[in-house]
């Protein structure tokens, strides 16, 4: 905390100084002017929390000094310090804010008693200042949610119109005029390969910087508004109320905004006009099927509608035709024969005049259910975790594999294709293996018996086999020690009883094969770059 004292008689000013023990009120800086005009230009500068000024000086007195510093310094605290009994300089004194009013010849008690007073006004008026940032702050990161979520329920509820519409006027521009209404769809699921792996660990900041360039335009036209969709994790819908006709117009402007801004373009699905707010869910279902009916293998345009989707009159595609064969060479647990396979399947795709986000998010439905029935056929008598686990490689939602122009890539979908079918085909081969394999007998004892004190003797004992032998081969398989392989088992164990605030660390050590409390602390940090508390903290935020 700073405190400025303006007095023109420097023996005034080093009497304050020793009046006051500064360090008692928590002041640091204590600094000084010799008239108002000075003062002004040291509280522009260092901002002091506390002023303690004299009336009458030359230049600028302590009367114009007040007046200013009510406008221009209202958070500040000010002490008037006077040699004149003068009302008039009193009630000037409180006009203007001014916490206390002391004459000279200056009594200590007074002086730090107004002090006192001042320094706890100041705190109290900060106190409530800090309050009102985050309240600030805590509104301006609700309120685009706000807004979201409102327009994204007026698109299925449009009776919700009615109690929000004065809001909406005064906030978005949506005058009660307005009685038609078209809606745009920005889609991030055939954007620019570059620009999603730019963004890819953070996808709101991609969404964030989309709808601020989209507003940027809308906002300023008093146009329409664009917001993020609650139903949908990767859509931006784009309220268009103004100057219907010139729509497509107006979303190829922002789409060189974007491209000015983020280095590409975006494809935007847009819907006919409809009445506001009645039928806006009419023109958001014409926006997307624009979008998903698109032809992804060309890009003649970004704007979609849909007068222009794709119409194919080809037989109708199916995955599922190519099921047995797939299936026989993952079986077969041949590369060549699986590349064959997914080959011959992306020959009958290639014939396909059009292809439309519809329809590959058909195949890649049909892929996910027979994907996960070859799973419960190939690892018999395995529980549903288990079986989410082995699919834990593929995607909940279809990612559309496009090239760096947002055009769907055949090659990069087939080398996608194949890498998931390969991958299945190892695991099923993996599998055959560990059936045989004493070495996975070992492992299934360590996972049922890791709470006991496990030496590699016992367990040669127990199967018969020499220590090295065991060592030698356990590490090829799992391609680590039987003794880490086990402090694995443990630590693994360890982090889900250590959620349970009720058991003491010494408890938790036992309970997973540890007798000695410290030396299971070390390995946990060991492993797990944490002590078991620091973990414990971490997992169980208060």
């Amino acid at each position: 905390m700073k405190v400025l004292l303006v007095d023109d008689e420097k023996h005034v000013r080093d009497a304050i100084r020793l009046l006051v023990n500064w360090k008692q009120y928590g002041i640091e800086t204590i600094q000084e002017a010799q008239d108002g005009e000075s003062a002004i230009d040291m509280v522009n500068t260092h901002h002091p929390e506390i002023i303690m000024t004299d009336m009458m000086m030359p230049i600028m007195n302590g009367v114009k000094l007040l007046e200013w510093l009510h406008t221009h310094a209202p958070d500040s605290k000010t002490i008037v310090i006077s040699g004149h009994d003068d009302f008039s300089l009193l009630r000037h004194t409180l006009k203007y804010g001014g916490t206390d009013y002391i004459l000279k010849p200056i009594d200590p008690e007074q002086l730090n008693e107004a002090l006192d007073k001042a320094i706890q006004a100041w705190n109290k008026d900060e106190e409530l200042r800090h309050t009102n940032r985050e309240l600030n702050i805590e509104m301006n990161q609700i309120k685009p949610m706000y807004w979201d979520k409102l327009l994204s329920n007026l698109i299925s509820e449009p009776s919700a119109y009615d109690q929000a519409a004065e809001q909406l006027e005064k906030e978005l521009h949506l005058s009660r005029t307005i009685r038609e209404c078209r809606v745009a769809i920005l889609s991030l699921d055939t954007m620019e390969r570059s620009v999603k792996n730019k963004f890819s660990h953070n996808l709101d900041l991609l969404l964030f910087s989309l709808i601020n360039i989209c507003n940027e335009f809308l906002i300023n036209d008093q146009r329409g508004y664009a917001f993020r969709h609650w139903n949908s994790d990767n859509e931006i819908v784009l309220l268009l109320w103004k100057d219907q006709s010139g729509s497509e117009a107006f979303l190829a402007k922002i789409n060189e905004g974007i491209r000015t801004a983020l280095h590409t373009r975006v494809d935007f699905g847009i819907g006919s006009s409809r009445s506001f707010p009645t039928d806006l869910a009419l023109s958001y279902q014409e926006a997307r099927d624009a979008l998903r009916q698109r032809n992804l293998k060309s890009k003649e345009t970004w704007i979609h509608s849909t007068l222009k989707t794709a119409k194919t009159i080809q037989p109708a595609l199916t995955f599922s035709q190519y099921e047995e064969r797939i299936q026989l060479a993952i079986r077969s647990g041949s590369i060549d024969q699986i590349q064959d396979t997914i080959q011959e399947w992306m020959d009958a795709v290639k014939l396909s005049e059009a292809i439309t986000l519809e329809q590959l998010d058909h195949w890649w439905r049909e892929y996910r259910v027979m994907k996960r029935r070859w799973v419960q056929q190939f690892f018999s008598n395995i529980s549903e975790d288990q079986v989410k686990q082995l699919l834990l490689d593929e995607p909940s939602s279809l990612i559309v594999p496009l090239d760096e122009h947002g055009i769907l890539s055949l090659s990069l979908w087939q080398q996608e294709l194949t890498r998931s079918i390969v991958h299945l085909s190892k695991l099923l081969l993996e599998s055959q293996q560990k059936d045989k394999s004493v070495i996975f007998e070992i492992a299934e004892f360590l996972q049922k018996h890791y709470h006991e004190d496990v030496s590699l003797q016992d367990i040669a004992n127990r199967f018969y086999l020499s220590r090295e032998y065991i060592s030698r081969k356990f590490k090829q398989e799992f391609e680590v020690n039987l003794s880490d392989y086990l402090g694995q088992i443990r630590m693994s164990k360890a982090k889900i009883l250590l959620r349970n605030p009720h058991l003491r660390i010494s408890q938790v050590a036992e309970m997973v094969g540890y007798q000695d409390e410290k030396y299971f602390s070390k390995v946990f940090k060991k492993l797990e770059g944490l002590t078991p508390n620091e973990y414990r903290k971490t997992a169980n935020p208060i």
